[in-house]
């Protein structure tokens, strides 16, 4: 699969830069290795240690519960995490959302609006996309 063609191609990142309600501030997929495979323009540069930090709290949930969840140095509040499969997070006026799969991890960034709701959606969507293309 080019990442390019499904970045162009996916309603997520084109969502992002349509969004009527400004909901939308940035989305990435990245695999567990780190590598970026698409990315919004605006999504900020996480380390290996975040992005490290991310995947064992979906293996062992709790660190990040109690720390904050760090997105290129922005720190959240972990709301809610699904072991293995979705995290939550907030800060005050915006929302975070990961969801885990084989491969990657997609991550989505927005504004906390009355839509922000169908942002957690697109985000999952993504990720479970990927899924079944064996991702």
């Amino acid at each position: 699969m080019e990442w390019d063609d499904y970045y162009e191609d996916y309603s997520m990142f084109k969502k992002m830069s349509t969004d009527e309600d400004g909901a939308y501030q940035a989305a990435a997929i990245i695999g567990h290795d780190g590598k970026v495979w698409a990315q919004t323009a605006n999504f900020p540069q996480l380390t290996a240690e975040e992005r490290i930090a991310i995947m064992r709290e979906f293996d062992e949930p709790g660190m990040l519960t109690t720390m904050g969840l760090y997105l290129g140095g922005t720190k959240y509040v972990v709301t809610r995490v699904e072991p293995g499969d979705v995290m939550r997070a907030k800060k005050p006026g915006e929302s975070v959302t990961i969801k885990k799969t084989s491969a990657a991890l997609v991550i989505g960034i927005y504004y906390i609006t009355a839509t922000s709701n169908m942002c957690n959606a697109i985000i999952e969507r993504v990720g479970d996309d990927l899924i079944k293309r064996g991702f």
